[in-house]
């Protein structure tokens, strides 16, 4: 299979900034590039390379449509959105940022966590409606010496412990796939089981990836043998959590309350009970896009699809069977009957 030419072809998932057009100057061009989901898509078809967010599905039955593709780059961390099996077997490369929204991601559950813990809606709320001598009704935590649980300790649950060890809490985590000493060495303790974790912690943050073992990890189940009275944090995935079980949990009291960044679906309904509620402080999968955090992704993401176009090893690849053990070029796997 010969190598495509510049200039590569690109499809994006979201609009691409003016700003940072000019990384494809000369190397390539864009493919519909509009706010017309459906014209977009069908654009997707002449595309050499895919620059991609969360919300398609890549999967054999869309690639099998793009018979250039040559890469897949996320702008972001997660990856439950392509299926790097059917990638591989098409000789299609997929790259991804892992340390573009790292500090922002967990600035933002930092943000979520304090919001809900200090009460922030319901006492703005009070003083728009003019209701000036709240301070009775105000039930605030402190949270210096809680305990915040971390479920999962990668680049971003990492720089959450920090964060929380400076606000003076004390921080366990439970991350099967983490070396143990690595953790205790940040001063931050090792729950043995998950549910040890659930049941000890005043605040439990989500930080693990999405796959078949984490779907609804946060169940009916889990969420009644949370503390009494914690607060649940999640700007990880959405559909980590089922919903339903925090939303009775909410209603009960058992839940004091919590902080959500992700849905599942999403955009969630506007009609989402949790999003009416007081206890609950929401944001639309934002916790990843700050200035400097979209920065890093856009100029990674395009600079590693170009690198891979070119026959080079994109920086962060995620699926390096497709490269050609000697020279490093994009090659397709046997069998396979992919034009160029």
């Amino acid at each position: 299979m010969d190598a495509p030419q510049a200039p590569f072809r690109f499809w994006f998932e979201r609009p691409l900034p003016s700003q940072y057009r000019e990384l494809l100057d000369g190397a390539g061009t864009i493919l519909a590039n509009d706010a017309d989901g459906a014209r977009r898509l069908d654009a997707i078809v002449d595309a050499h390379a895919i620059v991609a967010s969360a919300r398609v599905r890549y999967d054999a039955l869309l690639m099998d449509r793009i018979p250039a593709l040559r890469v897949i780059a996320r702008t972001g961390i997660g990856l439950d959105n392509i299926d790097l099996d059917d990638a591989t077997a098409r000789g299609i490369a997929v790259c991804n940022v892992p340390n573009g929204p790292t500090t922002s991601t967990a600035e933002h559950t930092i943000a979520l966590m304090l919001a809900v813990a200090k009460q922030l809606g319901p006492a703005a709320r009070a003083l728009r409606e003019g209701r000036g001598d709240y301070f009775n009704d105000y039930q605030g935590l402190e949270l210096a010496d809680l305990c915040l649980g971390l479920i999962g300790f990668g680049k971003i649950g990492t720089r959450v412990a920090l964060a929380a060890k400076g606000l003076g809490m004390r921080v366990t985590t439970f991350d099967p796939f983490v070396d143990r000493g690595l953790i205790e060495g940040l001063g931050v303790d090792c729950s043995a089981t998950l549910d040890a974790l659930l049941a000890g912690a005043d605040i439990v943050s989500l930080h693990a990836p999405l796959t078949e073992a984490t779907f609804k990890l946060i169940d009916a189940d889990r969420v009644a043998k949370m503390k009494p009275g914690a607060i649940l944090v999640n700007a990880a995935r959405g559909a980590l959590v089922d919903e339903h079980a925090v939303l009775d949990a909410l209603e009960r009291g058992h839940l004091r309350g919590a902080g959500f960044d992700v849905f599942d679906p999403e955009p969630p309904e506007a009609t989402n009970p949790l999003l009416g509620r007081d206890d609950v402080v929401a944001t639309p999968h934002v916790a990843g896009a700050t200035g400097a955090s979209k920065d890093r992704l856009w100029r990674s993401a395009i600079a590693q699809a170009l690198q891979a176009l070119r026959g080079e090893r994109p920086e962060h690849l995620v699926n390096p069977a497709v490269l050609d053990r000697g020279a490093w070029a994009l090659v397709p796997t046997a069998g396979s009957t992919r034009d160029a």
